[in-house]
């Protein structure tokens, strides 16, 4: 069993333990130097928050289960801070 969730494939893990669908985007061949890809700034602007937990900028943990565990708190502070903001004038 171990030995097979090693070559599981990320689409397949998203798909079975998150309930998701991972979207792959790949760039085109024949592109040469900078190329927009579609949605890329999610990604990247999740891993420059992440960035903002100064336990996260280094890799101290040894455990993957540590590094997970810290991803997840780094991630419930953000959500927790922007939840208890003051909320503004309404948005349309």
């Amino acid at each position: 069993m171990g030995r097979r969730r090693l070559h599981r494939r990320p689409r397949d893990w998203c798909r079975d333990k998150l309930a998701l669908t991972l979207q792959v985007v790949k760039r085109t061949d024949d592109a040469e130097g900078f190329v927009v890809l579609p949605r890329r700034w999610v990604a990247e602007r999740t891993f420059a928050w992440l960035m903002h937990s100064r336990r996260l900028a280094r890799d101290y943990e040894t455990l993957p289960a540590s590094s997970e565990a810290m991803i997840r708190w780094s991630m419930v502070t953000r959500m927790s801070r922007r939840l208890a903001r003051p909320q503004t004038a309404c948005r349309h």
